[in-house]
């Protein structure tokens, strides 16, 4: 496998720089979410629209290396920083640009190794008799993220019996949250990235059975780079993600919605069955929200909204406008928003009489406050969430 790296791999293209009189117009103003900083409004611009990107800020290495950090958490390195290091050098700004290619380049480096372990420990799980779906983490490509996810509907002692022997990895600390949703996260030596391990179960508690099992039905291959791995529908990746961001962290990051709009924008969703199956889970809310949030965010950026159908549209409670950009993402508010999408999802599971998924969920509350509180005396949540 091999990506282009740095200015002499990529095409020269010609960038117009936009004309500092540019303004929003009225309908990007209404999708525009709340005190967006210059670095996160930059990198949206360079991946939504480059020419319209205002680079005058990064005058130094400095600047560039503030710049990556935030890229690097909302892992839109790769696709930000190609247009960044093309209109840097349009503009005459060669010794910035030499920081930007060096920050794609260590990129790369980490993604061409991580994904060679990620291949590895595919086949290894496959030739063990578990069966392994690659969630959330090549959602990003050509970015990656930060740690790799696996969803496996397998025994859990027979997936870290394969891990230990075939991996020599090692079982990480787990927290109350992960336990809740039966979730292992793996120490793989030579492997930086942490290798998370969802297994039968998905939801911050475990409490989505049937959204578990349509993942693993409907999984199929596609080829990243020179490889092929088992990934979710995309119905199912956009459920993933939804419950990542809209129930468990309650912020969005810039590769969120950058990859939903291009799920979105590719006309492959179908979304009679992603209404069924969020209607179902009690989530069907949180969807609607979550795609409104990627639509109108984009339209916010490059003028025109990533298109979705009318019962999206109908059933969101929420978008863009009501996020916050705070601490490198864009937080969605707890109250009321948070609250009444778990509300609903609560709910759902009650009338569907599933008394086990609904006793794990009514947990979440106290989970969430004992996270608070950790975090407030030891600075970390890591054992609660």
């Amino acid at each position: 496998m091999k990506w282009g790296s740095g200015a002499n791999h990529l095409p020269k293209i010609h960038i117009e720089l936009p004309d500092s009189n540019t303004h929003l117009n009225n309908s990007q103003q209404m999708h525009r979410p709340k005190n967006l900083s210059s670095s996160f409004r930059l990198l949206s611009e360079l991946v939504f629209d480059p020419s319209r990107a205002q680079v005058d800020f990064l005058r130094n290495r400095q600047d560039v290396e503030n710049l990556t950090a935030l890229a690097t958490k909302n892992h839109v390195i790769i696709r930000a920083f190609r247009p960044l290091g093309l209109i840097l050098e349009s503009g005459g700004k060669a010794d910035t640009a030499c920081c930007v290619w060096e920050a794609i380049d260590q990129e790369e480096q980490r993604i061409l190794h991580a994904v060679e372990f990620l291949k590895e420990i595919c086949l290894g799980l496959e030739e063990g008799g578990c069966q392994a779906t690659v969630m959330k983490s090549l959602d990003h490509w050509p970015d990656l993220g930060s740690d790799l996810d696996l969803y496996l509907d397998a025994d859990p002692q027979a997936v870290i019996a394969i891990m230990k022997a075939r991996f020599h990895a090692k079982v990480d600390a787990r927290s109350w949250g992960d336990r809740l949703a039966n979730k292992w996260n793996f120490v793989v030596p030579g492997l930086p990235e942490l290798v998370e391990i969802h297994i039968s179960r998905l939801g911050q508690t475990g409490e989505h059975t049937a959204l578990s099992r349509s993942l693993k039905m409907r999984s199929r291959f596609e080829r990243v780079g020179s490889n092929q791995f088992r990934v979710p529908a995309p119905e199912d990746r956009i459920v993933v993600s939804t419950l990542q961001r809209m129930y468990r962290h309650f912020y969005v990051r810039l590769c969120d919605i950058v990859d939903n709009a291009r799920l979105l924008s590719s006309g492959g969703v179908d979304f009679g069955y992603l209404r069924s199956l969020g209607s179902e889970s009690g989530i069907w809310q949180g969807i609607a929200a979550y795609l409104n949030i990627v639509s109108g965010y984009v339209e916010s950026f490059r003028g025109v909204a990533t298109p979705l159908p009318s019962s999206v549209i109908e059933a969101a409670r929420f978008g863009a406008a009501q996020l916050t950009c705070r601490r490198n993402f864009l937080r969605v508010p707890i109250v009321p928003h948070s609250v009444n999408l778990y509300g609903l999802e609560f709910k759902r599971l009650l009338l569907k009489r599933e008394l086990g998924n609904s006793l794990r969920l009514s947990l979440l509350p106290c989970l969430a406050t004992a996270a608070v509180i950790e975090q407030k005396i030891t600075g970390s949540d890591k054992g609660i969430w």
